[in-house]
């Protein structure tokens, strides 16, 4: 390579600084060093950055398209210290979290650690069959996020962050949308459709009890079955909001509770003898200090 990053770097600065004096000052050289530089890195690349014919050094055509090129050097060589700097200080590579709840709420949090590791690389799983508390079991998961379930294994510890919604739906069309209301026989009779973790585990849900279940590994899928008329489902509120406003979805009022929405915790789950890094470490505090919530029929958070 017949330049060096130390040439791009003032090449950057000058431009970004407005003339090779000002540059001169916020890199701490002399004037003619930052023109002999640029100088340099011209006979190297064989082009011309500069029209010097003004008092002010003007960027060439050439010049305005090797700048962004410069820029994305210089971008991926500052990652790269970053993401040494960060592994020399026995930070994690990368995290994995099993998520199961809409992550709309989550973002905040996100964003939260993002700025404390911005090179910490962070995978998103969504667990088939829904069994979070199995991937953080196995050593699949750093952390996860799920509804709240009854009994979890000893070696688990877990925080609830608040409460979601969980609503009944139907397609306009569909036998149920004409009921209102709707009672536990009557959502009996016709095909349930159900997310694998939700089907017989969260708290109530005995009483969703179907002659005909259809089950999927993935909300999205409930959601296109919905739509197709296939049946009913119960789907975080969240999650079909859109699709609630605009009609496309109708929300099944259920006789046995007519002024309450159906609340579900979401739990933040990790284990107990596993010792963090300190990214981990860092998302659990940044989960933690978040509220997971949405307003109910009366306007009112879910979580206190």
């Amino acid at each position: 390579m017949r330049f060096s990053l130390e040439q791009l770097q003032v090449f950057v600065s000058a431009v970004q600084a407005g003339s090779f004096s000002a540059a001169a000052r916020r890199l701490g050289r002399t004037q003619s060093t930052v023109s002999a530089a640029i100088s340099n890195l011209e006979t190297d690349l064989g082009v011309q950055l500069f029209d010097r014919t003004s008092r002010i050094p003007a960027l060439t055509a050439a010049g305005h398209k090797l700048l962004l090129r410069a820029e994305g050097i210089l971008e991926r060589c500052y990652a790269l210290e970053g993401s040494a700097d960060s592994l020399a200080g026995q930070v994690e590579a990368a995290l994995t979290l099993a998520i199961e709840v809409p992550y709309g709420p989550l973002i905040a949090p996100f964003r939260g650690f993002d700025a404390a590791f911005p090179f910490v690389d962070l995978s998103i799983r969504h667990p088939l069959h829904g069994d979070v508390s199995e991937m953080i079991l196995t050593g699949e998961a750093d952390l996860g996020v799920s509804f709240a379930q009854p009994g979890y294994p000893p070696e688990l510890a877990f925080q609830q962050l608040g409460k979601l919604i969980m609503t009944h739906v139907c397609h306009p069309h569909f036998a149920l949308a004409r009921q209102c209301p709707v009672s536990f026989a009557d959502l009996n009779a016709h095909r349930r459709l159900a997310f694998f973790a939700h089907a017989d585990k969260l708290p109530s849900s005995e009483y969703l009890r179907a002659g005909q279940l259809w089950r999927a590994e993935s909300y999205l899928a409930l959601v296109e079955m919905v739509r197709g008329g296939l049946g009913w489902a119960t789907l975080p509120r969240l999650l079909v909001q859109r699709e609630l406003e605009s009609g496309q979805l109708v929300e099944l009022q259920l006789e046995a509770y007519p002024h309450t929405d159906w609340l579900v915790g979401v739990d933040l789950l990790w284990h107990r003898k596993r010792q963090p890094g300190p990214a981990a470490r860092h998302l659990r505090e940044c989960l933690q200090r978040s509220k997971v919530f949405e307003l109910d029929r009366m306007g009112k958070s879910t979580t206190l």
